[in-house]
């Protein structure tokens, strides 16, 4: 059988699904055996080639601009993809939809349905385009691939959905993340110019991260002589954000590190005092179980998915009230005890998630080397 994967967002998404892309395409030929993965992606100018990927899998698209397609498939629904890619007997496009296709089997991923839930917080020519897009994406998916139990949830609360088409199968913690020495830590932070202790948040500048709460709380927060660092690029609407640090009763204290290289990104987590996670809504949320891989203490907002994967293993609040997240960013930092459980228990809630079950059940979900206990009706590992 010949599998054929959009992995356009691997060549131009460093993060988000990017990643995902990456390690997916990484993991899944060991449990693909005997069967033929393709790669697809425009590369009109021949400079898109993505790193890491398995030579004799890409198949870049060089006749044709990419950003031409995406003009025509959502203005006239023309070409379809497989005029592109040549034939295929199943098709995985992992980011949301579904362009037109002639024949074989399509597999899509839907990692959050954000627009849906807050589309306040998302960009309007996004929400626009994935309105008017995702229903089609539905009835032509035969699976569909979400990254958690409660984005399944979701799909099928909203859409008319057949819950046998839904297969929830959790995104993986990369290797690399894992307790630091304090050689590394030491290093990093020399790197970073961190000096003394800090608070932690990693994702990028966006309204729906709710990163001028988390300055509230460390306005609020005067006993902590430290810094809080937030990582992230500058994303949709991220001008009030800064504006909101500059003008900060503590702006000296705050530091945002636009980019962070993936080299640090595993002690920058393991040095923190602790991850804030504030954001109003995630399908997933990575920044949270990497920082548990790497023995730091979490402290979580239950927006979205984020409950259901960090489970017990992080403070996990339901409410945005400030009183209750001192006292949770407070003991998180300063209770032996609690940090004693909630590292030891961070970092076996972070092992279950790996890219490896990540490609096992993305095979299942292709119909390819079904195992127990990732049929829709079990909907997925319990992590």
């Amino acid at each position: 059988m010949v599998i054929c994967i959009d992995i356009q967002a691997a060549v131009t998404q460093r993060a988000g699904v990017g990643r995902y892309v990456r390690h997916l395409v990484e993991y899944l030929p060991n449990h693909l055996p005997g069967h033929t993965l393709q790669l697809s992606y425009f590369d009109f100018q021949g400079k898109g080639r993505p790193a890491g990927m398995p030579a004799d899998s890409l198949h870049p698209i060089t006749w044709c601009p990419g950003r031409l397609a995406q003009l025509a498939w959502k203005t006239i629904r023309f070409p379809p993809f497989d005029w592109f890619t040549g034939p295929a007997d199943l098709y995985h496009f992992p980011n949301f939809t579904i362009p037109p296709l002639r024949r074989g089997r399509a597999v899509v991923t839907i990692h959050d349905l954000s627009f849906v839930r807050f589309p306040e917080f998302a960009e309007q020519r996004n929400l626009d385009y994935l309105s008017a897009t995702l229903p089609a994406t539905l009835r032509r998916a035969d699976s569909i691939i979400t990254v958690s139990r409660f984005s399944a949830d979701e799909l099928a609360d909203i859409y008319p959905i057949d819950r046998s088409r839904i297969f929830p199968v959790y995104n993986g913690i990369g290797p690399q993340f894992t307790p630091q020495s304090p050689e590394a830590i030491t290093a990093t932070r020399q790197r970073l110019s961190l000096d003394g202790p800090y608070l932690l948040a990693v994702g990028t500048l966006e309204p729906r991260k709710n990163y001028p709460f988390l300055i509230d709380l460390f306005e609020r927060w005067s006993g902590f002589d430290g810094q809080l660092v937030i990582a992230g690029m500058p994303g949709w609407k991220y001008e009030p954000i800064v504006r909101r640090m500059q003008t900060s009763s503590r702006t000296g204290s705050i530091r945002w590190i636009r980019f962070i290289d993936d080299h640090d990104l595993p002690a920058l987590y393991a040095g923190a005092s602790c991850l804030v996670m504030p954001s109003h809504y995630e399908g997933f949320g990575f920044p949270p179980l990497e920082a548990m891989a790497c023995g730091t203490p979490v402290v979580s907002s239950n927006g979205g998915s984020l409950g259901e994967v960090l489970g017990a293993a992080a403070l996990v609040l339901n409410t945005f009230n400030h009183d209750a997240w001192l006292d949770a960013l407070q003991r998180a930092c300063t209770d032996t005890t609690l940090r004693e459980r909630l590292i030891r228990e961070g970092r076996q809630q972070a092992a279950r998630f790996t890219w490896d079950q990540t490609a096992r059940m993305t095979a299942a979900a292709y119909g390819l080397s079904p195992q127990p206990g990732t049929g829709p009706n079990n909907q997925g590992s319990t992590p």
